[in-house]
């Protein structure tokens, strides 16, 4: 077994990687918010996928007791992950793979260049290739000289588009099919140049742009949706057919995993390939889905290895609370019902993990202060929690971590934030019915300001950064108290 990391949870490196935005959730999603070209995109593709979920979902009359089941198989295997992560490297090892820990962004990197210098090729194709992305794995690549090519369609467009992800699913979610013409017109070698915004011509397009990059690579690195632990098998499932293409052609094929994606058996595994698909793309299955164990002679990839990363994910393991995010099958079912996202889009989080999974779980990874606006990115209506195939009560870690933001904030400064100075002014008051009577009485005087429009637009600092985005309505002409002794007496 190979040396494993046994210090105190640590959280992701800073400075490496796709977890920290340059703003703030505000800051970046008041930007968002002037474009009606991306809420047109989003509020689209959203609605469509919405719509094509719920259709296979309602086909299903134990819809419910699947969820349950995964919620059950998640909280388990998180409750023993340590040994089935052990089970997993034996297995993986025992059938030629050969298997690397990375305690964060920047071992991971390292281990991978390492891994395709050491077969003299200067490019890789990448498929599943969020978690390469949550560590920056192309930035290190590029500066060892490599160059690593995104084989995923919107991958595709997020990289000649030198964009970013901004959904979990479809990270170009934020493009409309004008733009992915331009895009293809400007970035692509040797596109056809009468290329129109049809489905089919950008497709096509895609494909014999990747078809070469396929067949010259020698080194393909992939993700994985999950890992059997009692075999050591390794699954991808996907929808486009470039899966198979990396995880088949290359001589090497290098697999980097977040250590909470393994299930135990394979009975496990098949009530995740139920959840997953109809949860994600609204399909009863995946067009494709890729397993292989170990290295297979004259079939495949001829030299495996298996990166396993943790970056932050056992400091998330450590918050009994919190520790539900890393249930999380990355279905993005999540991101398409809530009305944040819709509206704001995936850049405004600043992480490649965007949405209400998001809010929760890039916190936690990079610690609760490097993104402390997330927690707040939530209106808790819970439609996130009624999406989600495995049940993750999502707007209960919010509120947790929400919590935790503001017991660190208070820990780390001497001088009160003034939501905490508001919300101690507010508990003082309604601590004592004399006091609040006074203060409710009192605020009837708030009316002067509103009389013309029956609305408070403006108020003083500090509470026009209230009014800056909403109206504030007039307070009543009466108490609640005065109105029940007006109308019951003393009764």
């Amino acid at each position: 077994m190979s040396q494993v990391f046994l210090g105190m949870p640590a959280h992701s490196s800073p400075g490496v990687g796709a977890l920290r935005g340059d703003q703030t959730f505000p800051q970046a999603a008041r930007t968002a918010l002037a474009d009606p070209q991306l809420r047109r995109n989003l509020g689209h593709a959203t609605g469509t996928i919405r719509a094509k979920r719920l259709a296979v979902v309602s086909e299903l009359d134990d819809w419910e007791q699947l969820r349950l089941a995964g919620q059950a198989i998640k909280a388990a295997t998180m409750a023993r992950l340590d040994d089935h992560l052990a089970r997993l490297e034996q297995e993986v090892t025992a059938r030629g793979g050969t298997v690397h820990w990375a305690r964060d962004a920047v071992e991971a990197n390292r281990i991978i260049t390492e891994l395709v210098q050491a077969t003299g090729a200067d490019e890789v194709v990448k498929v599943k290739s969020m978690v390469t992305q949550e560590i920056g794995l192309n930035e290190a690549l590029e500066q060892a000289g490599i160059a690593a090519w995104e084989t995923d369609l919107a991958e595709l467009i997020v990289q000649l588009g030198h964009d970013t992800p901004s959904h979990i699913l479809v990270p170009a979610i934020h493009r409309n099919r004008s733009e992915i013409r331009e895009i293809f017109l400007r970035e692509m070698p040797g596109v056809d140049p009468d290329l129109t915004d049809e489905p089919r011509r950008l497709a096509m397009a895609a494909r014999s742009h990747l078809r070469r990059k396929f067949l010259s690579a020698k080194v393909a690195v992939s993700g994985a949706n999950f890992a059997v632990a009692e075999t050591g098998t390794l699954v991808v499932v996907e929808s486009e057919g470039n899966g198979r293409m990396c995880l088949t052609l290359p001589d090497t094929l290098i697999t980097v995993m977040g250590i909470e994606k393994l299930v135990p058996t394979w009975t496990d595994l098949e009530v995740f390939l139920q959840l997953l698909p109809r949860s994600s793309t609204g399909e009863r299955m995946n067009p494709y889905t890729s397993m292989w164990t170990g290295v297979s002679p004259g079939d495949g990839p001829q030299d495996f290895h298996l990166v396993l990363l943790d970056n932050g994910r056992t400091a998330v393991l450590a918050d009994e609370v919190g520790r539900e995010a890393l249930h999380c099958i990355r279905c993005s079912a999540c991101l398409n019902v809530c009305p944040v996202y819709e509206r704001a889009g995936g850049h405004a989080y600043g992480s490649v993990y965007p949405g209400p999974i998001g809010a929760v779980l890039t916190p936690q990874l990079t610690g609760v202060e490097q993104n402390a606006s997330l927690p707040y990115a939530s209106t808790l209506c819970g439609a996130c929690f009624d999406a989600c195939p495995v049940r993750i009560d999502i707007p209960s870690i919010l509120v947790h971590l929400r919590a935790r933001h503001v017991e660190e904030y208070a820990a780390e400064h001497r001088l009160p934030s003034a939501e905490s100075l508001a919300m101690g002014a507010a508990a003082w008051v309604m601590s004592s019915a004399r006091r609040f009577g006074f203060v409710t009485r009192t605020a009837r005087l708030g009316r002067v300001l509103g009389r013309r429009r029956g609305r408070i637009r403006s108020l003083p600092p500090p509470a026009s950064a209230w009014t800056a985005t909403r109206d504030v309505p007039l307070p009543p002409t009466e108490t609640f108290r005065e109105w029940w002794l007006r109308t019951r007496g003393e009764s």
